[in-house]
């Protein structure tokens, strides 16, 4: 049994109490399904046929009765329902909270507002998906045992025309089942991936045209259409069975039953007998198979997606073709000075998908300062990941100095990200985070430009509240913190972006001087002209040298620095160019 599977039994059957109230009130609710052709055939038949009209009039107003208190049953499945659910629910969003904040704690990233996001939207339509998946099955369930219960107290000749279609109907739904599940899940996957790759497209589109990728984006999202596209199609074709099902075991029974009434007559079945065996069909029998069958494809489906989700990225760290797995670390110590080398790298967010990073080679120089570029969702913060060991490449090999990147403890080198990292607790504590040992922070924090942020929070052992301060001032906090690491290697993705171009280019300068390896996701083209050599990721391609040299080589790159159409004279007087919308 999988995980997701083992998580969902274990919610159902926690709580045996509410579990019983389910079941006891499930049996007041479905009393109508019990006795709605009993009362309507003996309304009829010994009632308002044989001239008894208050007779008839009693029965339907038992049959009322019976409805008023089959909706307080019905509310009280409700609550029982939700009694189930709401520790469910409590119980995923305790392992999705527990795991992204082990997993940020683990990666020194902090998850962000649109993670926990994600995170809380699927909880909530777990919850959602399995009060209807309950609901749906235990409505079913109780009215189908119902109606063959009435049926034949009513009239147990009519069983055999009735039951076996709906037999049949029920085991075909079911045999279909597993289809079913896999069509959904597939068109799921497929239309949230169209959507990410659109937005995603929409977002870049001012780099992208700059990049002259419009062919290769525009392809990529193409493809996505067209794999939800056959998703839809293969999704039809189960559903096509799904709605034969429904019509052999909902609506069949209906049509033999009208077949059937001349044979029921010769065996001495009246007229009212009919009528109220063919209320059981269509007034309980029919709409429950229905429900069931319409319901428990998307709901058993969504649930299971929801919960894999939410366990899978609370069990590890997210990673690309797969994890990195556990291995020894390699300090600091006998790593040497940041030579990084790639060789064959490709990555991809799935196994299946098309590469963001194709068969790239790279060599970066120990103490080379390397500045990467290129539109928005292109891969750059990927290979950030990449070369710190946080993902692993679906092919080739990453090393710093002769060591698989992601084989090396964490003091050989240090990730700073756009959304900087900052705890709550004193502005020394934060700086040491990397560096316990009492080091130069005053030193430090003069070279980053952080000196006059620490003087207006009032010093080093200052509190800090991470929300008062501001997305720049956090990032010279973090920046600060790197700069006191004893790591050969520093990546920058885009972890200046929050900074005005001066206090960009101090932090920039401060870490260039600070020696070993610096690599910058560059946010503006000033960050690429201090850079000794420039990185130019254009869609699976890449072009690398100094800025001169791909301004005067890279059409692409000259685009995206704004040299297309300016004379030599006019970039001076020109505002600073960001790379990233």
């Amino acid at each position: 049994m999988s995980s997701s599977r083992r998580f969902i039994v274990r919610a159902l059957v926690a709580d045996p109490p509410s579990v019983l109230r389910v079941l006891a009130w499930s049996v007041v609710e479905a009393a109508p399904a019990l006795l709605v052709g009993q009362a309507v055939a003996r309304a009829i038949g010994d009632g308002f046929a044989a001239g008894h009209p208050w007779v008839g009039t009693g029965w339907l107003a038992a049959l009322a009765l019976v409805w008023g208190a089959a909706a307080v049953g019905a509310r009280q499945v409700v609550l029982a329902v939700a009694a189930i659910v709401e520790p469910f629910r409590d119980r995923l969003l305790t392992r999705a909270v527990t795991g992204t904040l082990r997993n940020a704690a683990a990666s020194g990233r902090p998850p962000g507002s649109a993670a926990v996001a994600r995170v809380n939207l699927q909880v909530e339509l777990a919850r959602d998906a399995l009060a209807a998946l309950v609901t749906v099955v235990r409505s079913f369930a109780f009215t189908a045992g119902s109606v063959v219960l009435g049926l034949a107290t009513l009239e147990p000749l009519v069983l055999p025309w009735v039951l076996p279609p709906f037999i049949v109907g029920l085991l075909l739904f079911v045999a279909s089942l597993p289809a079913l599940a896999r069509r959904q899940r597939d068109y799921l996957l497929a239309d949230e991936r169209t959507v990410a790759a659109t937005a995603e497209a929409i977002g870049g589109l001012r780099d992208i045209a700059a990049c002259g990728a419009e062919d290769r984006v525009g392809d990529g999202v193409r493809e996505r259409v067209d794999t939800q596209a056959a998703a839809g199609r293969a999704l039809a074709g189960v559903t096509a069975l799904r709605t034969v099902a429904l019509t052999v075991g909902g609506w069949a029974p209906v049509v033999l039953l009208l077949i059937a009434v001349p044979w029921l007559g010769r065996h001495g079945v009246g007229a009212a007998v009919a009528i109220g065996a063919l209320t059981y069909l269509t007034q309980s029998l029919v709409p429950a198979f229905s429900g069931l069958v319409r319901g428990l494809g998307v709901s058993a489906v969504r649930l299971r997606v929801a919960v894999d989700r939410v366990l899978t990225a609370s069990a590890s760290s997210a990673s690309l073709a797969s994890p990195a797995e556990t291995r020894p670390g390699v300090s600091a110590r006998a790593i040497g000075v940041g030579r990084v080398e790639l060789r064959g790298v490709t990555a991809a967010y799935r196994p299946d998908a098309p590469p963001v990073i194709d068969a790239l080679d790279l060599d970066v120089r120990p103490g080379e300062h390397l500045a990467v570029v290129g539109p928005s969702g292109i891969g750059k913060s990927t290979l950030a990941a990449l070369i710190t060991g946080m993902l692993r490449p679906r092919d080739g090999t990453v090393e710093i100095d002769g060591i698989p990147a992601d084989a090396v403890e964490t003091d050989m080198r240090v990730l700073i990200p756009q959304e900087a990292y900052v705890f709550r607790g004193t502005v020394r504590e934060n700086l040491a985070y990397l560096t316990p040992a009492e080091t130069a922070f005053e030193q430090a924090m003069a070279a980053v430009g952080a000196d006059g942020l620490v003087a207006r929070l009032g010093g080093l052992d200052a509190e800090i509240d991470p929300g008062a301060l501001s997305a720049g001032e956090r990032q010279l906090i973090a920046l600060t913190r790197a700069y006191l690491a004893s790591a050969p290697l520093v990546v920058l993705d885009e972890a200046t972006c929050h900074l005005d171009p001066a206090a960009e280019a101090r932090a920039e300068t401060a870490f260039a001087r600070r020696g070993g390896t610096l690599i910058v996701v560059a946010h503006r083209i000033s960050s690429a002209r201090r850079a000794d050599r420039v990185l130019l990721m254009d869609g699976t391609r890449t072009h690398l040298g100094t800025h001169d040299e791909l301004v005067r080589s890279t059409p692409a790159y000259a685009a995206l620095a704004g040299h297309d159409r300016r004379r030599p004279g006019d970039r001076d007087r020109e505002p600073e160019r960001e790379l990233a919308p």
